[in-house]
């Protein structure tokens, strides 16, 4: 998805592209028709497109991307009777400081993250590790979302949050596979709900950052099963 980011194109037709991908790998994208229940309506897309503000659950569409934006695309694929979930945060054209400095700091406090996720070690030492960097460096987690289990259902537990004090939650076990999924933002961690019922936005309208990997815990060291 990546080389497809550009000024003057739309989330619509990366969403094309990646839905394009993914069947042709006799794959099915994951989040099309997904519901989570309540009164909005079954997920329309194949990917999550989410631009500056709009932290994640973008519904892509009739967007033009413009430079000086980031975009975050989260990718759901099942196929073989498993799930696997990802994302990564993208720039468009150049972009200020600050963003980059925004996308840089959220992609390297997941790999944090994935560093403690280790037979024995507990869910909020990922937790903890992905918090502790991205506060060091003057950014905020967002609290009301998080990483989760993953595997014969999109969406499993535990529940992964960003935020955490270290030595606390669930016992991570040889074998689990988990998503996750720092969403970091410039300003404070507050988020509201778009009308569209999907959408999540910085409640303060700066822009927020995305990145995920689905990983299994392995006794000695994380296995990424993802690319981005």
């Amino acid at each position: 998805m990546k080389k497809f980011v550009r000024p003057g194109i739309t989330t619509g037709e990366l969403d094309k592209i990646a839905e394009d991908y993914i069947l042709s790998n006799n794959a099915k994208a994951a989040f099309k028709g997904y519901s989570q229940g309540g009164s909005s309506i079954d997920f329309p897309a194949s990917i999550c497109a989410s631009v500056d503000e709009e932290v994640v659950h973008g519904i892509p569409g009739n967007r033009v991307l413009k430079s000086g934006e980031i975009i975050a695309l989260d990718v759901g694929v099942y196929k073989n009777g498993y799930y696997g979930d990802a994302a990564l945060s993208v720039a468009v054209g150049e972009i200020s400081k600050e963003k980059q400095k925004l996308m840089e700091v959220t992609e390297k406090s997941l790999y944090l993250g994935i560093d403690q996720a280790i037979e024995g070690n507990r869910v909020h030492d990922i937790s903890f590790a992905v918090q502790n960097y991205v506060e060091e460096n003057g950014f905020s987690v967002v609290r009301d979302l998080c990483g989760h289990g993953v595997g014969k259902y999109l969406h499993e537990d535990p529940a992964v949050p960003n935020f955490g004090k270290k030595g606390t939650g669930a016992k991570l076990k040889k074998n689990m596979t988990i998503a996750i999924e720092p969403m970091i933002n410039i300003g404070d961690y507050k988020v509201i709900q778009a009308e569209d019922g999907w959408t999540i936005l910085t409640e303060d309208s700066l822009p927020s950052a995305h990145f995920e990997h689905t990983i299994a815990i392995t006794e000695n060291k994380p296995e990424i099963l993802t690319i981005i």
